[in-house]
């Protein structure tokens, strides 16, 4: 793949296109365009970058958050201007191919993609354009990367892998008598596979058992979880777009069965689940903006390493284990 660096030298923002596309409309947070500038020092330099995040929810907007605060406290340090365009593809899939084709045409200096689908259709449309990726939990198989060390190309980023093993193993420790794990996810989700595949092998390994549900949209969600509640003595979801997006949804179906929710971030657990051990989406989102930068200022991506957060915490929801019968007292601070 060729491979693009910027100078440092003072650049012309790219001009932004007045009408939106199709299907979005709002502001930055919901499902349409918005802009947020860093400035830096008078003559440093303007950069422009297209965002594109695959759909709105808690863990996505946490991170998007997260990475335009830590954008613009950096660019300012670092003398430069950083004009961020917001686009949200609402997980529809031809937006995401509208949306980083307008970005290329635009001539953007650097794509920022949150979640899988987002960075898939990043990487599908240009090989010039730097790409910065984040929350993609399979980056050498999902985009075809050379490894983990070396990408390759035009894309690098952060992943949010998560230790599944470590979610079983909380799991064993707040509900013991839990044997048979409901997997909730979404079929066209491939990072969600991947990680349904370590968690079966974990139980297969551990002397659990498991049924499945899965679901190819958020309207489905909630007789997924009906099934499962009626099947299972608690229910695992991995770092899963759409059932983020219906997680509330999940959890109140959980709680009146009173059946335990294992997810897979911590923003999950804020939506309901009642534990997690995965990364700290703030966390994650402020490291993808310092590659963003590092980037804009002459770093390759195809010798930047993919960043594997490494502060695992565990993180319970209060609530929900009061809602039904479960001691985390344990892991409250």
């Amino acid at each position: 793949m060729k491979k693009m660096h910027k100078l440092l030298s003072a650049m012309l923002s790219a001009a932004v296109c007045a009408g939106m596309l199709a299907g979005c409309s709002g502001s930055s947070s919901g499902s349409a365009a918005g802009s947020q500038t860093a400035s830096g020092s008078a003559g440093g330099a303007d950069y422009t970058v297209g965002l594109i995040q695959y759909m709105e929810h808690t863990s996505l907007d946490e991170i998007r958050t997260a990475l335009e605060q830590r954008l613009q406290s950096q660019a300012e340090a670092a003398g430069i201007t950083v004009d961020v365009q917001v686009q949200n593809a609402q997980g529809d899939p031809t937006n995401i191919s509208n949306i980083c084709n307008k970005f290329v045409g635009e001539g953007v200096d650097l794509i920022v993609a949150i979640a899988t689908p987002a960075a898939a259709g990043a990487a599908g449309v240009t090989e010039d354009i730097p790409i910065v990726f984040s929350a993609v939990t399979d980056p050498v198989t999902d985009l075809q990367l050379d490894s983990l060390d070396a990408p390759g190309g035009n894309v690098t980023g952060t992943s949010d892998s998560i230790p599944v093993e470590k979610i079983f193993e909380v799991a064993a420790e707040l509900t013991p008598e839990a044997k048979n794990f409901g997997l909730l996810y979404c079929t066209s989700e491939p990072s969600s596979a991947g990680v349904i595949a370590d968690a079966k092998a974990y139980l297969d390994a551990n002397g659990g058992s498991y049924t499945e549900a899965t679901v190819t949209n958020t309207s489905e969600v909630q007789q997924a979880a009906q099934t499962l509640v009626e099947k299972c003595d608690a229910i695992f979801i991995p770092i899963d777009n759409t059932v983020a997006t219906a997680m509330s949804v999940v959890a109140e179906v959980a709680n009146e069965a009173k059946i335990p929710v294992y997810v897979s971030a911590d923003s999950m657990v804020k939506d309901g689940g009642l534990a997690s051990a995965g990364v700290n989406y703030t966390n994650l989102g402020e490291k993808t903006a310092d590659m963003v930068l590092e980037v804009l200022q002459g770093a390759d991506p195809a010798t930047m390493p993919v960043q594997t957060m490494t502060d695992v915490n565990v993180v319970v929801n209060e609530e929900t284990a009061a809602a039904i019968g479960v001691d985390v007292s344990a892991y409250v601070n």
